[in-house]
């Protein structure tokens, strides 16, 4: 499938359908694939894996100049996928949905409110093949690199033994591609914030809060999402849409609740 102008690629992210990573993906990926985009109209950040359901969704063409790019889409990331399975492209065989490219790190904790990783899970809950991106800088991301470091995953990727309802958050260093030392297959941190609160007033004299936190790494295994990154290795972290934890399950199995008689 590799290589083959049939393969269909969607591709959103969360960052908005005018960010730059997406752009250079599209363009990237475009080199394989058939590339169609369809991305949120503005930043949709951190609004996890949430959909519209009570509000109906645009579908608005893009275009840069007069080539037309993609549709942008008044919901969130998980949206742009349903509507752009299951509508825009019904008749259509999707191979891969890629979500990205993230300007910022998605490591431990941060998957479970990241929008562009709800993009690739969306993918994943439609059974297709999905891959999220991020380039690990909110400052300063190298989105050229990470780029390329995604065409060079998925030719390598045997999609049609991709295991239904999983996807791939993939962790790239912000650094030159010539200056990543490889990949690494890594687990899900408990990389997370430590979150507070600070009280201030608007004009009004009103209180207000704004959130803060700082980062808690005491996670340190060579396995780890973030370790990877750190020491300069593409962090690829199989993770699936199933929350179950089968070694607390394991536990209450012998749980006196679940042993008696009611």
């Amino acid at each position: 499938m590799i290589g083959d102008e049939n393969m269909r690629v969607l591709i959103t992210n969360d960052d908005g359908i005018m960010a730059e990573g997406i752009a250079i993906l599209a363009r990237e990926m475009s080199k394989i694939a058939e590339v169609h985009v369809v991305a949120p109209d503005v930043e949709r950040s951190a609004t996890g894996h949430a959909i519209t359901i009570r509000n109906p969704l645009w579908a608005k063409d893009v275009k840069f100049g007069d080539e037309f790019f993609g549709y942008a889409v008044n919901g969130t990331p998980a949206d742009c996928v349903k509507l752009g399975v299951q509508a825009i492209l019904k008749n259509k065989k999707v191979d891969l949905v890629l979500s990205g490219i993230n300007k910022g790190a998605n490591l431990g904790t941060d998957v479970m409110y990241s929008g562009t990783v709800s993009g690739a899970l969306e993918g994943a809950m439609l059974e297709i093949p999905s891959i999220a991106i991020s380039s690990c800088s909110n400052s300063q991301p190298n989105f050229s690199s990470a780029a390329k470091i995604t065409l060079e995953l998925v030719k390598k990727m045997d999609l049609e033994n991709f295991p239904k309802f999983s996807a791939l958050n993939v962790n790239v260093p912000p650094t030159s591609y010539d200056e990543i030392k490889g990949y690494k297959l890594t687990r899900q941190s408990k990389r997370r914030f430590q979150d507070f609160f600070e009280a201030r007033k608007d004009p009004f004299g009103n209180t207000y809060y704004w959130m803060l936190g700082e980062i808690i790494e005491d996670d340190p295994g060579e396995d780890a999402d973030y370790y990877a990154v750190e020491n300069g290795y593409v962090s690829v972290t199989p993770i699936t849409i199933f929350y179950t934890d089968s070694k607390f399950m394991k536990t209450l199995k012998d749980h006196p609740f679940f042993n008696s008689e009611n």
